[in-house]
Order: structure tokens, then C-alpha cells, then sequence
């Protein structure tokens, strides 16, 4: 790797230049995040049901006695073998965080769409103990434009990340906040999707001032080009472009194309 080397006094003289700019990024940064908890909110009015591993649980049920909840769009839909990457790349980092969310008056859950004894499936393979809950007998992720008809799919015209386009598939991800007051009520504040999720990524902070950065130089110049779950490093296997793995052994048509 090529790169300029400099005394300590130059490299010093360098990093305060550097410095001024980070604080002034830093003080933008405070203000868009001002505005993002300033964004109008939505009354959801819909009675939301979701299926747990021990029985039913309401949108309402999820806050579980906190304000605020935030939810994971996980990318996972009925029958669906192969996991998305990304999302399991975001839900790996709420192992040492969860308890301090808690205690900060936050919740935390993922959603998906695939019935919740295949959720459960892959809860115990991934070792996973943050609460997962499946949307399979609710509107909700339509409803929030995480997931499609096969219609939509079909047609290539679906609503995501706040536009009309092709969804490519049935289940897409994201996260969305949301808050209930005194009475019960609850809101939908904000919901990121694409890159507009990274900000949950905690391990890009680390990549970020690396000298190699985020070394994403694959095919997809994304986190499908190093990101594979977390049991499955040094195995081989391969992402396709939707950001699914497949392991060396898979045998279905995408993994043999």
C-alpha cells in the first residue's frame, strides 16, 4: 500500500487540519439528527398482531412497558433458505447494545415476514437472543413497504425507500421508529431504508479510519462483496446481488449459475 510518510510534526499538523473539518461534520450531523426527531409523526390506527415464540403479541405489546420502539425490517420471507447479509450484519450488533437500549426507555425488535417457527429456526442457529417476531398473518410489512405482492414483483413497480421501483423481490429491509404516549397511542416517527441503514452499522465507524477503509472492491462495491454470517466465514459460498448467501453446497439454480 502506497501512502505519504511524514515526520510526527508533519503528521501532527496534518490530523489538527483534519480535526476541524470532523467537528464541523460532526455539528452538521448534530443538526440533521435534530431534524430527523423533528419530523412530523403518523397516528397508526391499524391494530397490528404479531406472532411470537410464545403467542401473539400486539404492536402495542411490543414497546414492552417503554416509549419507544425500534424495529428491524428483517429481509426474510416465508420459505426463504438463504438470509440476507446486511441484515444479519445489523441485528449481530445488538448483542452487547440491547441492554443499554432498554434501560434508555427503547426497545428493540425485529420483524419479518416468514412464519415464526422458521424465524425461530434461524433465531437458535445464529445464536440470536434480541426479541424476532413474524408479521405472516398481518399487513404490516405492506403496509410499511418492506414487502410485495407477487404482483408488484412481477410488474417491477413497488413503493421503497419513499419512491416507485422495482423491488426485485418479495421482502426488503429497513427500520422504523415508533412511539406510544400516556394514552396508548402510537406513532410512526421515522423508517430508513438502503443506505440510509448504515447509520446502525457500528462496525463501518472502525472500517472507516482503517487504512484500507471498507475494502468493498467486489462486484457489488457494497457489503455484499465481504459480509457473510457470522457461522459462515471461511466457508466459501456466495452472495448474489439481492445480498442473500449461499453456502458452498447449495444447489439450487442462482448458487450453480
Amino acid at each position: 500500500m502506497n501512502h505519504q510518510i511524514v515526520s510526527r510534526e508533519a503528521w501532527m499538523e496534518a490530523r489538527r487540519a483534519l480535526l476541524a473539518k470532523e467537528k464541523a461534520h460532526m455539528k452538521l450531523g448534530d443538526q440533521l439528527s435534530a431534524e430527523q426527531r423533528a419530523l412530523p409523526w403518523v397516528k397508526v390506527e391499524k391494530r397490528y398482531e404479531f406472532d411470537g415464540p410464545f403467542g401473539t403479541l400486539t404492536l402495542s405489546e411490543l414497546f414492552d412497558g417503554r416509549s419507544q420502539l425500534f424495529v428491524k425490517h428483517f429481509m426474510m420471507g416465508p420459505g426463504q433458505q438463504q438470509q440476507c447479509v446486511g441484515c444479519a450484519l445489523e441485528v449481530d450488533h445488538l448483542e452487547g447494545i440491547l441492554v443499554h437500549m432498554q434501560n434508555h426507555d427503547l426497545s428493540y425488535v425485529a420483524i419479518a415476514r416468514a412464519p415464526i417457527e422458521e424465524i425461530q429456526v434461524l433465531r437458535k442457529k445464529m445464536g440470536w437472543r434480541f426479541p424476532f417476531v413474524s408479521s405472516y398473518h398481518s399487513d404490516f410489512n405492506y403496509d410499511f413497504n418492506v414487502s410485495y405482492t407477487a404482483e408488484e414483483v412481477q410488474a417491477k413497480k413497488g413503493f421503497y425507500n419513499f419512491r416507485e421501483t422495482d423491488p426485485g423481490l418479495e421482502d426488503l429491509s429497513g427500520d422504523s421508529i415508533f412511539y406510544k404516549d400516556e394514552n396508548g397511542d402510537i406513532f410512526h416517527t421515522y423508517s430508513a431504508f438502503g443506505r440510509g441503514c448504515e447509520r446502525f452499522l457500528g462496525i463501518y465507524g472502525f472500517f472507516d479510519v482503517t487504512p484500507k477503509g471498507r475494502a468493498e472492491n467486489g462486484p457489488y462495491h457494497s457489503l455484499g462483496d465481504w459480509v457473510r454470517p457470522h457461522d459462515m466465514y471461511g466457508k466459501q459460498g456466495m452472495v448474489e446481488p439481492t445480498g442473500r448467501y449461499h453456502p458452498q453446497a447449495c444447489a439450487c439454480s442462482v448458487h450453480k449459475s
